[in-house]
Order: C-alpha cells, then sequence, then structure tokens
C-alpha cells in the first residue's frame, strides 16, 4: 500500500482516495513573472513522478496546475520591462510547457489562470464577506478586502503556527508577499481596489480592483473538484503562509476540510546556496543545457534524492548522476535477450525477474523513495546479467525482465 508524508498531520499516511479508482491532484505552478527556474522544475518533476506512479498502481489521475499570472510582481516586471502583462506571462507561459515536456513531464488535465478566474474570486470573497472572515477597508485610496485569520478556528495548523503569539493590535498586510517574511502575523489581503493608474483591474459585483494572490489558487481549482482534493503538492516555501491561507479560505467558504494529504519538496539548491530571483543566483534549463547537460539526465538528477531533501545542483555531483544512469542503461543492454538459443532457466533468476517490481514497489510505496527503487533495479539487474554470463538467464526471463523495467520506467520515464 503506498504511504505518503502529510505535511498537515505530521505522520507517515496510507493513501486512500476519497473515490475508489480516482485521484484529484493540485499542484502549485510558478509565478510566472519569470522564467521558471531549475528549483521549480525539481519539485515539477517529483509532482510528475507521483502522477505517473499513481497510475502505475491503477488510478485514474486528474490534475491541477495553477498559472498565477495576475499578481504585485508580475505588475512590477511588466512595467520594468514596459510590455503588457499578458504579453510578459504568455511568454513565460510557452516557455513552461515546452520544458515540462522535454524533462518528459505529462502536461496537467488543467492549466488555469487566474487571470481567467477573476469570477469565481469574486464569488469566494462575497461568500466571505457575508459569513464573517472578510471585511472592507480603504487603504491609500484602495478600497480593498481583507481576511481576519483570527475568526477560522485552527488557523495555521498546516504549517503549525503558535497562534499566542499573534499580535493583539489590528494589522493588516496590504501587498500579494513580502519578501523575507515567513509570517505576516495580521489581516491578508483578498482583493486589491482600484486607483488611479492602475493598468490591470476588472469591474465586478465587489468593486473595481483585483484579486490578491491568496485567493487566486482556490478560485482557480476546477468546477469538477467541488472544493474537495486527495492531494496537494508544492515546494517547502508554500508552507509559510500561502498554502494556511488557501485552507483558511477554501473551507471558510465550504466548512469542510478540503485536501487530504499535503506534499511539500525541499529545496534545490545551487552549490549549496538557496535560489532566489531577488539573489539573483539562479540557474534556468537553458544554462544547463549550454553546459552540454542532456534534459533526460537532468530528470534524473533531480529524481535520484528523496523529494523531501535538500539537493545541492554542482556540476561534479551532476556528472556523477549522470554516470550513474548510463552505467545502469548499460546493464539493462547487456541483459537484453539471452544469446546462443535456449537456456535453462535457474529459480534464481525467476526470483530476481519477480524481484524487479516487488523491490520498486516497495521502496516507491514508502513515500517514493525513488533513488532506493532505483538503486534496487540496478542490483537486481546486474545479478541478472551475470546469470546471463552463466548461461543461467532463458530468454523468456529476459524478455519478463525487460518488460517489467519498461513498465516502471512509465514513472521514471529515464532508462529507456
Amino acid at each position: 500500500m503506498l504511504k505518503l508524508y502529510n505535511t498537515l498531520t505530521r505522520k507517515l499516511e496510507a493513501f486512500k482516495p476519497l473515490e475508489e479508482g480516482k485521484v484529484k491532484m493540485i499542484t502549485c505552478g510558478p509565478s510566472i513573472y519569470k522564467l521558471p527556474h531549475i528549483g521549480n522544475y525539481r519539485t515539477f518533476v517529483f509532482e510528475d513522478v507521483l502522477q505517473r506512479y499513481l497510475e502505475y498502481l491503477g488510478y485514474k489521475v486528474e490534475r491541477v496546475l495553477n498559472i498565477t499570472d495576475v499578481e504585485d510582481k508580475a505588475l512590477a516586471e511588466a512595467e520594468k520591462e514596459n510590455i503588457n502583462l499578458k504579453d510578459l506571462t504568455d511568454r513565460s507561459i510557452g516557455t513552461l510547457v515546452s520544458e515540462l515536456k522535454h524533462l518528459k513531464v505529462k502536461i496537467p488535465d488543467y492549466l488555469p489562470r487566474s487571470s481567467t478566474s477573476v469570477d469565481q474570486a469574486v464569488h469566494l470573497i462575497e461568500i466571505l464577506l457575508e459569513k464573517g472572515y472578510a471585511y472592507r477597508y480603504t487603504h491609500k485610496g484602495r478600497k480593498n478586502i481583507y481576511y481576519d485569520p483570527l475568526k477560522f478556528d485552527g488557523f495555521g495548523k498546516l504549517f503549525g503556527l503558535d497562534m499566542t503569539k499573534w499580535p493583539k493590535k489590528k494589522r493588516r498586510f496590504h501587498r500579494d508577499t513580502y519578501t523575507g517574511n515567513k509570517w505576516n502575523r495580521g489581516d491578508f489581503i483578498l482583493w486589491h481596489g482600484y486607483r488611479d493608474g492602475d493598468k490591470v483591474y476588472w469591474n465586478t459585483r465587489i468593486g473595481k480592483g483585483r484579486p490578491s494572490w491568496n485567493v487566486q489558487d482556490p478560485a482557480m481549482i476546477p468546477k469538477s473538484f467541488d472544493f474537495k482534493a486527495d492531494i496537494w503538492c508544492s515546494g517547502i516555501d508554500s508552507t509559510y503562509r500561502h498554502h494556511d491561507y488557501i485552507i483558511a479560505v477554501v473551507e471558510a467558504v465550504t466548512g469542510e476540510p478540503f485536501v487530504c494529504c499535503w506534499l511539500h519538496a525541499a529545496h534545490l539548491l545551487l552549490d549549496g546556496e538557496k535560489m532566489s530571483k531577488r539573489k539573483g543566483n539562479i540557474k534556468y534549463p537553458k544554462d544547463l543545457l549550454e553546459e552540454e547537460c542532456t534534459w533526460n539526465h537532468i530528470r534524473f538528477f533531480f529524481i535520484y534524492r528523496h523529494y523531501k531533501q535538500k539537493l545541492n545542483f554542482t556540476f561534479k555531483k551532476y556528472c556523477q548522476v549522470c554516470r550513474v544512469l548510463e552505467s545502469f542503461r548499460d546493464v539493462v543492454k547487456n541483459l537484453g535477450v539471452a544469446e546462443g538459443g535456449e537456456q535453462k532457466s535457474s529459480a534464481k533468476a525467476k526470483k530476481l525477474v519477480k524481484q524487479i517490481k516487488t523491490d520498486f514497489e516497495k521502496n516507491m510505496n514508502n513515500n517514493l523513495q525513488v533513488k532506493a527503487a532505483f538503486d534496487s533495479l540496478y542490483t537486481t539487474v546486474s545479478r541478472l546479467v551475470k546469470l546471463k554470463e552463466k548461461k543461467m538467464l532463458s530468454a523468456k526471463n529476459s524478455k519478463d525482465a525487460l518488460a517489467k523495467l519498461k513498465d516502471i520506467d512509465y514513472v521514471l520515464q529515464a532508462i529507456f
């Protein structure tokens, strides 16, 4: 049985979907004001492995990748480059989809944009106003709408926030994000009211303006999900503010639990440091390709470490991991079909062929231990090749082993 580490409960739990045989999965897309970097793609590849493994197990997966294309950073970048916001974000989204395909990431069923989900955001805000979780407040000429976390019982439960440290004095945070702040202890914004000079805004039932980042993800959830999801995945940064804001918005609207299992991938470091658009120490896929890296090797580098462990990218480490993959591919080629007529099958060979699938699933079922699963394949296939050299591996053994490896490579997308 598949077990996943649930950030919400802080436990390794047996996965059981809300509907038998089906999985509804939501994944955070990047803030698309700049191109996604390799840290973003590490998370996307982990999510792809999860989706593919669920499908390998027989589940039908319905997946969403949210695209945040209207936020403070995007507006500032469009202003800086002196281009239309849509032109800016369309460029980044096109690159994102193209690079996901190169990394053999399945394109999700839904790629909603916050710019096309404004009506739903307005609807959610209206409900929050009616229920008393949200309120209007004018700040510097903007008729904004804010959410009071103290009105939501259990706020901060995903992160494990200590609400006893919440300030007694009313505080409001007016921007989408605050660089360097893990938590904004106060009321967070839901709606940016219009002010003279604003270039991006909508005329709505709650006034002129635009939805904040904090309500955009809930607004982008497809109607078919009905505010019920089995899994939500993202990077570890989303455990600061963002996902607890999402929980507070959705569960205040519905009055019911929202997501069953939250999964968060650790950072990808660059030469030992966290990558940051603000710091400028970032590498993009094109940078790696210019250094003669390949898409297939990049994907394998991302998955050859557990998703909850930090992954440090250095070219030395990258080359070491590439050699592991190429060495295994050579072993698989040597497995081939037994030569020299029909060779006798040994009991040991049959056991090892069976072990390919058994060991892979054992490791993957333990919270997606991809590296351990791959290493077990390497060991088992190497032993099969040695049996082949001793004329103790039949053609049927070889074919069965290769068939199992091809089934497994649907998940890994790295062997063949």
